[in-house]
């Protein structure tokens, strides 16, 4: 039975400026509050307008949770679930998730049904899905690392069939296009508010976060936008003044556009692993971070297409 946590931790002053107007960002109450904890590794948070909740996955647990922001209840959204980790919006609403057990990118419609859109790429299985973001043109893209087949923590134990790791864009007709195979562990990803820019973080040996020109639904003039210390960078997103929200090990670490680091939510766990806006109005920051669910309120939101 998942428990009720009514945001009874109170983190104060948790924010460090770096930038003068980067607190424009932020409320005068700078609070961090914990409204969960119980998870092995927190991940992929989403925010569902209709039910006015957050889904998160708790990957080694092979479950998903939500917390109701009406009620401030938490419970269980799906178990088992195929070791899901990023979670999405399409342009229907469906939740397109990624996930390390099926080594797939799946659908979730308003009925709660699953299905697979891919699992492959020329016939060969993919790695395990990570993350993942749908662009306004009903395109999907996603990273495809080798965390939840290297071990049976986060996955099922498997040789990599491909050999490598990938960022891919699934087209309207749900062919898998190979975008990059330069990255050596690609996970977080987003796009930029006019989605001219792909950002694409690297959990691997550079512990960047990329930067790529998109035209075309083809990248070009990949360039290292930020490197997130201390740790490396996991997920990403992007507000509504194109700011890059990014993990880090010691909490939530801000770029500008032009990718100077301007605030840090500190945050006291191990490892933060991704973020989202969520809230009526997408001003609510939910941070997933080792085994909690944390969140702050913002005077900034996120992009309105994609949570």
């Amino acid at each position: 039975m998942v428990k009720l946590v009514r945001d009874t931790k109170e983190l104060k002053n948790c924010v460090e400026f770096f930038v003068e107007d980067s607190k424009k960002l932020f409320t005068e109450n700078l609070k961090v509050n914990k409204v969960y904890e119980g998870c092995l590794w927190a991940e992929g948070p989403i925010y569902l307008k209709q039910q006015n909740i957050v889904v998160w996955s708790d990957i080694p647990n092979n479950r998903m949770l939500y917390y109701n922001l009406d009620s401030h209840k938490t419970g269980s959204y799906r178990n088992p679930a195929d070791f899901s980790n990023g979670n999405r919006l399409d342009l229907n609403g469906n939740l397109i998730t990624a996930e390390h057990g099926r080594r797939a990118i799946s659908r979730t419609n308003k009925y709660g049904d699953v299905e697979v859109i891919v699992n492959k790429f020329q016939n060969k299985k993919l790695n395990s899905p990570n993350d993942l973001v749908c662009k306004s043109d009903g395109t999907i893209w996603f990273t495809d690392p080798q965390y939840g087949i290297m071990s049976n923590y986060e996955g099922y134990k498997s040789k990599s069939e491909l050999g490598f790791n990938g960022v891919y864009m699934i087209d309207k007709s749900n062919v898998v296009n190979l975008i990059t195979k330069e990255i050596d562990a690609p996970n977080g990803i987003a796009f930029s508010n006019d989605e001219k820019k792909l950002y694409v973080t690297d959990t691997g040996n550079t512990g960047n976060i990329f930067s790529f020109d998109v035209s075309d639904n083809k990248i070009s003039n990949q360039k290292v936008f930020a490197t997130p210390r201390p740790g490396k960078p996991d997920g990403i997103k992007v507000d509504f003044y194109g700011n890059i929200f990014s993990s880090a090990w010691d909490g939530v670490q801000i770029f500008s556009p032009e990718g100077e680091l301007t605030a840090k939510i500190q945050v006291p766990e191990q490892r933060t692993a991704n973020l989202c806006f969520g809230g009526k109005n997408l001003d609510t920051l939910f941070i997933t971070s080792d085994k909690s669910l944390y969140k702050i309120e913002m005077k900034t939101s996120g992009q309105k297409t994609y949570c």
